[in-house]
């Protein structure tokens, strides 16, 4: 559906300018939608997962692992620990400091533990879709975590429930634990193995048996997964800022298509699945999802955006008087391209950091949640000047089509966005929420059109050749771009994957332009 863009007084109806400040104040209400709007208008994380052997405070270390990974997922989280003998489980609905508190986390006894943050990627927003889950085997207590996303996990599942299979959630992940306690094999780590031969797409797993620790990436590696370690105890974590948190040592990443199992302090490498899959790293990770302070697959992911900045100023610059971030997603990219450019650097769009972020909930009501957070334009300090809007992407295009009129109403004479990545034209098949490609705004409209709907004096866009050349010199990895390319590195059959709940579900007139 085609969006008029917003005239420069459009957003600013019921905005006023503040007489002590100077700033263009918006109202609570207005600040809601902008900041709502920009939450839902990106690409929107997948999981987060966490373990950790032999550890006297399992419990509370995989709490801490997961806090530093909540950016990863918002919907549920979840805890599981192992005694030797028992599994003790506690999921629910929201974030981790609102779910776990001394109280459950002494109830989560044992020594050992793996935890998991979620957004939906396949399966409704609902407990019994909540990670890690659990079961009884004849071969002991199982508990898998899974980052990721089965691109044939409804064929499979079709498959099981032809011969009996019950299943208790709709979430993908479970299709694995079905796998794994139909197999043959003698042990566990073989079972799993076995399951994860038959299954395809991305997966960066933890599971948990009685006393080990098992992570495992799929061949082409499209998630994520550390290792690391804390005293004598193994730690893996999606990201290295987890490990930080805790004050583990970053040991190294868990391979594409390796085993790892550690075991009563030891660990061993397993490598089943073939090696002849090219490597294909999601490059959004680096992007968008990530955290800054996180290092993947060895490389810092704040230095990499503000490189993605620095190409962009070379291959698009701009005629502009200060360079300004969207907050805070394309702060260190906007850095980039200030350096690149000589162009100063500007925050001239200011948001109050010592109010706490509202919980993201990832369906429609999304917007009718109080983000208790404050937008403001400096009205003076933007009279008259040109500016270059730097932000990591656009999706759907509501956001910036706000702040673009935003900076107008505050006085800004020109505004350039710039945006360092490529245009969005596909969608994720491999673990990361996604819209339907007919709301992908540059799979609809030209840059051009996108650039008229923004209301903006020019935009342009990193270009798919610079941000290869640029993955290539600072990754010296593979990478998928497929949400750029549509060159999808794992064929997909849309009737046999794992349906992946779409958290841009149609949002209501208060959050479009």
């Amino acid at each position: 559906m085609s969006v008029p863009p917003l005239g420069p007084d459009s957003a600013s109806a019921g905005s006023r300018p503040s007489q002590d400040t100077g700033l263009l104040e918006l109202s609570p209400e207005e600040a809601d939608a902008l900041r709502a709007a920009h939450e839902a208008d990106h690409f929107h994380d997948e999981c987060g997962v966490f373990g950790i052997q032999a550890h006297d405070e399992a419990a509370h270390i995989a709490y801490l692992g997961l806090y530093a990974l909540q950016h990863r997922g918002q919907e549920s989280c979840g805890i599981v620990a192992s005694n030797g003998r028992e599994h003790t489980v506690h999921r629910a609905m929201g974030r981790v400091a609102d779910t776990f508190s001394d109280k459950i986390l002494a109830r989560i006894e044992g020594r050992h533990a793996i935890g998991h943050v979620r957004y939906s990627t396949a399966g409704e927003s609902h407990l019994r879709n909540a990670q890690p889950i659990y079961a009884k085997t004849d071969g002991g207590p199982v508990s898998i975590a899974h980052n990721g996303n089965l691109v044939n996990a409804v064929a499979i599942r079709q498959e099981l429930e032809g011969r009996g299979a019950i299943f208790a959630s709709s979430n993908d992940s479970e299709v694995i634990l079905h796998l794994l306690a139909r197999s043959r094999e003698g042990t566990l780590e073989d079972r799993l193995i076995d399951a994860l031969s038959r299954v395809k797409g991305a997966f960066s797993i933890v599971m948990l048996t009685d006393e080990t620790l098992i992570a495992a990436r799929d061949p082409n590696g499209f998630r994520p997964l550390s290792l690391g370690r804390l005293g004598s105890s193994w730690v893996v974590a999606s990201e290295t800022c987890a490990l930080d948190l805790i004050g583990a040592s970053f040991e190294r990443d868990v391979e594409p298509g390796e085993v790892v199992v550690i075991r009563r302090g030891r660990l061993r490498s397993l490598r089943p699945f073939t090696r002849d899959v090219r490597e294909t790293f999601c490059i959004f990770e680096y992007i968008y999802f990530a955290r800054p302070d996180s290092n993947l697959l060895r490389q810092n992911v704040y230095a990499y955006r503000k490189e993605l900045g620095r190409v962009l100023a070379r291959e698009t610059p701009a005629n502009a008087d200060m360079v300004v971030p969207v907050l805070d997603s394309g702060t260190p990219a906007a850095l980039g391209f200030a350096q690149e450019s000589g162009i100063p650097y500007e925050t001239a769009l200011i948001r109050n950091h010592y109010v706490q972020r509202s919980f993201i909930e990832p369906a429609q009501s999304i917007r009718d949640f109080r983000v208790k957070v404050k937008h403001n334009a400096i009205r003076g300090f933007l009279e008259g000047k040109r500016v270059a809007l730097v932000d990591d992407s656009i999706i759907r295009g509501t956001t910036l089509v706000k702040i673009v009129a935003m900076l107008r109403s505050a006085g800004a004479r020109e505004v350039h966005v710039r945006i360092s990545s490529p245009p969005s034209v596909g969608p994720c098949h491999y673990g990361i929420d996604t819209p339907d490609q007919e709301e992908l705004v540059a799979h609809r409209m030209s840059p051009e059109q996108i650039r008229d709907r923004l209301g903006a004096d020019s935009l342009g866009y990193l270009s798919i050749e610079g941000l290869r050349e640029t993955s290539r010199v600072q990754l010296k990895r593979g990478f998928c771009d497929a949400c750029f390319s549509l060159d999808y590195p794992v064929p997909v059959n849309e009737e046999d994957g794992a349906p992946q709940l779409s958290l841009f579900r149609s949002l209501e007139d208060d959050l479009e332009p």
